[in-house]
């Protein structure tokens, strides 16, 4: 009994830990306070000012639209580099998966440093351009694609495709017909894996992204730096809002999986009977 107490105590001091920062973020939003500390009346002067400064809209619309671009790009990447390993041979698919592991676990500083290198230097791509940040994303995220895809392509039954080739199904459209609907979970949350990682990046957009653009993360780094207190307060309701989308993901990316696990049980009963 006493054992099952201090896990309890244990697991709400950690979350505690995680959670009270963003909880007082939160709160501190609220208000017109300047500082975190200040007593202060309720206000929603920083909703107001993050949403109708140009300058704060054009980062958020323009961070997102990037991060969008960047994952639909590195999604489509991810997917075609994961099929061709698993139906390669040994020593081919062992080599790409090796490969792959590379932008993982490389220091994101080391990654954007590279790109700028090879696009601005090599290549000779004006920095002023958007090419060398969406290359840095891509290379950022589409490997994080092929660690989803993956395992959906092992859990399928690799007869099935070739079932359908000869049934008379070109490659291209048993491909497109049979393979990607069985590993499009893993496709979507492939996706949703490299939106996060471009949305959140720091390191690879400040040394590939164009003087005049800025992303959410290096905005507020640049923020803390000097800008207006009233811009700095409102960075702390952009931080609630990106709070509260991501708990509405999580929670209803939870309902709709318990739910498909009780349409399955269901199924699996019916099918006993």
């Amino acid at each position: 009994m006493k054992g099952q107490v201090w896990k309890r105590v244990f697991i709400a001091l950690v979350l505690l830990f995680l959670y009270a920062p963003i909880l007082i973020l939160v709160v501190y939003s609220f208000t017109d306070a300047t500082h975190i500390g200040a007593v202060s009346k309720v206000s929603f002067h920083n909703y107001v000012t993050l949403f109708t400064t140009p300058e704060l809209t054009e980062m958020i619309i323009g961070t997102v639209l990037l991060a969008a671009g960047c994952a639909a790009i590195a999604a489509v990447l991810g997917t075609i580099g994961a099929i061709g390993a698993f139906y390669s041979k040994k020593s081919v698919h062992s080599a790409i998966t090796a490969m792959n592991q590379v932008p993982v676990v490389n220091a994101d500083v080391v990654t954007g440093f590279s790109i700028c290198i090879l696009m601005v230097v090599v290549f000779g791509v004006s920095k002023a351009t958007f090419l060398p940040l969406i290359a840095g994303h891509v290379v950022l995220c589409a490997p994080f694609v092929f660690l989803s895809v993956m395992p959906k392509l092992k859990q399928m039954d690799p007869s099935i495709y070739e079932a359908a080739l000869d049934l008379g199904a070109t490659p291209a459209a048993a491909l497109r017909r049979v393979v990607i609907p069985q590993i499009r979970p893993g496709i979507l949350s492939g996706f949703a894996l490299a939106l996060t990682l471009s949305l959140d990046d720091y390191f690879v957009a400040t040394y590939t992204k164009p003087a005049t653009f800025d992303t959410i993360s290096t905005y507020v780094v640049n923020a803390t730096k000097g800008a207006q207190t009233n811009i700095k307060t409102a960075l702390w309701a952009l931080s609630t809002v990106i709070f509260v989308i991501v708990v509405v993901i999580v929670f209803a990316a939870n309902i709709n999986g318990r739910r498909k696990e009780a349409a399955a049980g269901l199924r699996g009963f019916n099918i006993e009977k």
